[in-house]
């Protein structure tokens, strides 16, 4: 058991040992005249575009259901106040 705990506390601090970050190949350098930070940014902005797109679509649709259910209900509130207008 005493083996096994002192493997997991050396793979723990290996694990949390600081270690040197390098940037990737498109961030590194910062040539923002870069073709390839023209592409990166060019998709960013596509998927971004995409996940407005489908929030909207989603938020007009429950706005459409929700004015349906409106008209709907005004709909039979006038047929009910008609009938009774009639009896």
């Amino acid at each position: 058991m005493r083996k096994v705990g002192k493997i997991m506390l050396a793979a723990a601090l290996a694990a949390l040992s600081p270690s040197p970050v390098f940037a990737c190949a498109a961030c590194y350098g910062g040539k923002t005249n870069d073709p390839l930070a023209h592409g990166m940014n060019a998709g960013i902005f596509t998927l971004l575009g995409i996940v407005v797109l489908m929030l909207s679509s989603i938020a007009t649709f429950f706005v459409v259901l929700i004015r349906r259910e409106a008209a709907t209900q005004a709909k039979k509130l006038a047929e009910e106040n008609l009938s009774g207008a009639e009896i």
